[in-house]
């Protein structure tokens, strides 16, 4: 476990910042800017999180949901701490992300769409906010996922699970903003094609 003594330490000043193994990157390099949105998504996943707190006790899919997230937020530790370490720095039983966590997030997914109704038009972000925050979370998730194929693209040593866990992630947060909408009575915005404004 890493000890944290001092928040400020002034090496970061001229643009730069350090990888696991010491290296020092651009802090507007391609690997940072991923691993930046994957701790953002987080960020989102967090606010999510505060705002179920009322409804952990009363509402037991409330409490579900927050234990799927705070496995999440570890998970998506592990896979920024994974992109700040190039292959060669690795070390025996780092904490990667693997096919077990696709496995699990998809097993998420079938647990709450077995409880919605299908969707015949496309909905909006909103609803509660922990919904509206879930949907925040997805967005930056597939932005993440785009900088992760950016990075794959020019980075071999990146690996395939990291990007199958976000693009998996990104439907779970959709699904799970839906199953806790609903929990919470929220109805779903739907898309109006035909749309006006109002008069």
């Amino acid at each position: 476990m890493p000890k944290l003594t001092r928040i400020y330490t002034r090496t970061g000043d001229q643009g730069m910042t350090g990888l696991v193994g010491g290296q020092r990157v651009k802090k507007n390099e391609l690997r940072i800017e991923c691993y930046g949105t994957v701790d953002e998504t987080s960020c989102a996943i967090g606010l999510a999180r505060s705002a179920l707190r009322p409804s952990l006790d009363s509402i037991a899919r409330a409490a579900r949901l927050d234990a799927w997230l705070a496995w999440t937020q570890d998970a998506l530790f592990n896979l920024g701490s994974d992109l700040a370490t190039l292959k060669k720095d690795r070390w025996e039983g780092m904490p990667l992300i693997t096919q077990s966590d696709i496995d699990a997030l998809e097993r998420a997914i079938d647990e709450a769409q077995k409880d919605l109704p299908a969707l015949d038009n496309f909905i909006h972000p909103g609803g509660s906010m922990p919904g509206g925050f879930l949907h925040l979370a997805r967005t930056i998730c597939r932005r993440a996922e785009r900088l992760l194929v950016s990075l794959r693209d020019v980075d071999e040593d990146i690996s395939a699970e990291p990007l199958r866990y976000v693009n998996r992630l990104s439907d779970a947060l959709f699904v799970w903003s839906r199953w806790i909408n609903a929990a919470l009575n929220e109805p779903e915005h739907l898309w109006n094609s035909a749309t006006a404004p109002p008069a």
